[in-house]
């Protein structure tokens, strides 16, 4: 079994099948050896698991298992993308992360720190990352959080 692999089962995770999108995109685009992962929301089986703005209608520890399970996601489309040889993992290069919230809510590197600690977790120096964390006062469907990625493969 691969580390990678090890590393998740460790943490009591679960891989799933690429989600499918919610509108007219493709969930990934392989170009040379990158990866572009589309925008992940907080979704397990087509359900919405994390709605409303984070810091009134879901809890900042709430967020933050959003931004896990958008990256949990990101981590299923990458499978995907490699076939599933985690031997083709260069490293991730960045996320981008969005946080549903009012003006008043600063705290969106903390939620985002769901997806990068999760990374690290799996994939060690390989899952560290540049990224962004800003609030939206609007995301898609009312998702509380979305992370899209860019990852480079060998």
């Amino acid at each position: 079994m691969h580390i990678f692999e090890e590393n998740i089962k460790k943490l009591d995770l679960k891989i799933p099948d690429l989600p499918s999108p919610l509108a007219n995109y493709v969930p990934y685009k392989v170009s040379d050896n990158t990866v572009y992962v589309s925008g992940q929301g907080p979704v397990i089986d087509g359900k919405i698991i994390y709605s409303g703005k984070v810091g009134n209608e879901i809890s900042q520890e709430e967020g933050v298992k959003a931004a896990e399970l958008c990256c949990i996601n990101i981590i299923a489309a990458l499978k995907s993308s490699i076939n599933g040889d985690w031997n083709r993992l260069d490293t991730f290069l960045k996320l981008g992360g969005f946080v549903n919230c009012d003006n008043e809510f600063n705290d969106q590197p903390k939620i985002i720190n769901g997806a990068s600690d999760l990374l690290v977790n799996i994939f060690g120096d390989k899952g560290r990352h540049s990224r962004f964390a800003v609030g939206s006062n609007a995301l898609p469907l009312n998702i509380s959080v979305e992370i899209d990625a860019i990852i480079k493969i060998k």
